[in-house]
């Protein structure tokens, strides 16, 4: 199992990063959801545009459509589930992780039914986030349990691997156009990838002290993450192994958090530091930042995930509320 442990670190902008366009290009619209006490924890967006949310508080999930603001509760027949990530497939059913019951579940949005796929480890009893590949099979983290895992949903088979550092504590991921799942190491300073075919995992070192907890993918195949520690965005060249490195405009309290890569290549993220929470767009190519508070503070933003439009969806888990980000 090889590890790469050489990086390049590129600080940009030792004060606050510089900020560009405005307020008018993009707007927040903000749902309140029915039960309280719901703490929606992840978004996903599902093939119809509908923006379905995990109701970790409120074992359900829940269905938002976007243009009439109207919402339906799914609950979950296993009591004390506590679903977190969520993702659509392309057939529309909605994939979740039960963080306090070791199972990933499938539901139908059709008839309410829900599969229950337990893990084969006891030990992994906190699944926590995952996606889809372009092959169907379904990629997902587990952060206490220190592994990563695929799902065949053709077979409901799965297979389990541990992550080479111990109490790692797997996080954020995603898959890249090649099929390769890379993931976050929130307990240490590294990003992770898995071999979509032999299951060996390879190490990025990021800068000492980072703690990656969500992650993106652009087209250019580059890996961001947010680094919510030290209040950075930051990005790995996987060929290269080099990581550079943006103040995040909220400077080192910034505590960045959700991520999400739009079709046009802008990286966006959420800063759970700043009261309230924004918004934030960081421009590849002009090294510039955006950022937009939330108007019902956000009180976290855990996940965002971008629609094919170019849009995102966000959870916002303190104030029981979720969101569409329109951008004009």
């Amino acid at each position: 199992m090889k590890r790469l442990l050489l990086f390049i670190v590129l600080v940009l902008g030792l004060g606050l990063p510089c900020l560009a366009l405005s307020a008018a290009e993009v707007m927040i619209e903000e749902w309140d959801l029915p039960t309280t006490g719901t703490f929606p924890h992840d978004p996903a967006v599902a093939t119809d545009g509908a923006l379905w949310y995990t109701g970790m508080g409120a074992n359900l999930l829940g269905r938002v459509d976007p243009a009439t603001g109207e919402i339906r509760e799914f609950p979950l027949p296993i009591p004390g589930s506590r679903p977190h990530g969520l993702v659509a497939d392309r057939q529309g059913y909605i994939w979740f992780t039960a963080n306090a019951k070791g199972y990933i579940g499938k539901l139908d949005p059709q008839n309410g039914t829900v599969k229950k796929f337990p893990l084969p480890d006891p030990k992994a009893g906190d699944p926590h986030t995952l996606i889809f590949d372009a092959r169907g099979r379904l990629w997902f983290t587990v952060q206490q349990g220190n592994f990563i895992g695929r799902l065949d949903p053709a077979t409901g088979r799965i297979d389990l691997k541990s992550s080479p550092t111990p109490r790692s504590r797997p996080y954020g991921i995603v898959v890249n156009a090649q099929g390769v799942a890379f993931f976050c190491e929130l307990g240490t300073n590294k990003i992770g990838r898995i071999d979509p075919d032999t299951l060996a995992i390879t190490e990025y070192l990021l800068p000492e002290g980072a703690r990656p907890r969500r992650i993106a993918v652009t087209s250019d195949d580059m890996i961001w993450y947010t680094d919510f520690a030290r209040g950075y965005l930051g990005r790995l060249d996987p060929k290269s192994g080099q990581v550079t490195e943006w103040l995040s405009p909220a400077g080192k309290s910034a505590a960045p958090y959700g991520m999400a890569a739009t079709p046009d290549g802008k990286v966006w993220y959420s800063e759970s530091g700043a009261t309230p929470n924004t918004i934030v767009r960081f421009d590849p190519q002009t090294g510039k930042f955006a950022s937009w508070k939330i108007p019902s503070t956000g009180r976290v933003v855990r996940h965002i995930v971008a629609t094919p439009q170019g849009d995102l969806f966000i959870a916002c888990s303190g104030v029981n509320k979720v969101g569409v980000v329109r951008i004009k």
